[in-house]
């Protein structure tokens, strides 16, 4: 089967082997789908967790291979990382052959240049957020974390999912969502016109003007029920949802 002239956007999929269901979708749309894609591009927050690369995820050992033979079926495959799998590093990309990506990444498509990004840092008025943001990525935090024996930083990592989950229910919709702004200032320092994210979970294209050209904003939805995929083509962008491939 030949390319299907069409490159592919997920983020925000979760994989966590309580939802072995979503687990499933995924390899299957790597298997059935992605494998044909000029590319794949994924977005941030593959997983629920990531600990490090040298944790054991056995339950993901299907996952990395689907994501193996995509890459070696000429589909690149990218990654870059999100808020919940920042400590993905070089081993992850051995293992499936992807390619890690910068945090904010200019990716030539089908002859556009178009802004690539997790999300997170869009949301610059979640204060508190923004601000364990920046302790999380801090390099040093980082090493001093990842050689801490693997049961303590399992402990320590459901202990962070517990007190996310809480924040974000104290938290408005409209504080967890992008800033327009920091959006536009984005967008501007990379001189581009289309911007494509995750983070959110609220799947739309987003249209507006900006210094008189017609931007575009697509946002990638999450797989915590159903698969959300941006296909882009020549042509056109289309968000999709789906729950089975069958």
């Amino acid at each position: 089967m030949s390319s299907t002239g069409e490159t592919l956007f997920v983020s925000d999929i979760h994989l966590d082997a309580r939802r072995p269901e979503i687990v499933d979708l995924f390899n299957q749309f790597l298997v059935k789908r992605a494998r044909y894609a000029d590319a794949l591009y994924i977005l941030g927050d593959l997983f629920e967790y990531w600990i490090g690369d040298d944790a054991p995820y056995p339950e993901y050992d299907a996952t990395f291979a689907a994501l193996k033979k995509t890459s070696e079926h000429q589909t690149p495959v990218f990654f870059l990382h999100g808020n919940r799998d920042f400590l993905v590093a070089k081993k992850f990309s051995q293992l499936t052959g992807a390619r890690l990506l910068p945090e904010e990444c200019i990716a030539r498509i089908y002859g556009q240049s178009i802004l690539l990004m997790h999300g997170d840092t869009l949301c610059t008025d979640d204060i508190a957020y923004q601000k364990f943001r920046q302790k999380a990525r801090n390099k040093w935090l980082q090493w001093i974390v990842l050689h801490l024996p693997l049961g303590l930083r399992q402990s320590l990592a459901d202990r962070l999912r517990k007190t996310s989950r809480q924040a974000i229910a104290d938290k408005s919709a409209e504080i967890m969502d992008v800033n327009q702004r920091t959006v536009e200032e984005a967008m501007q320092r990379h001189g581009v016109t289309t911007l494509i994210h995750g983070h959110t979970h609220r799947p739309a294209i987003h249209e507006f003007e900006l210094n008189r050209m017609r931007c575009q904003r697509a946002v990638l939805g999450d797989w915590y029920h159903n698969a959300s995929v941006l296909s882009m083509t020549q042509e056109s962008f289309k968000l999709e949802s789906f729950a089975s491939l069958e």
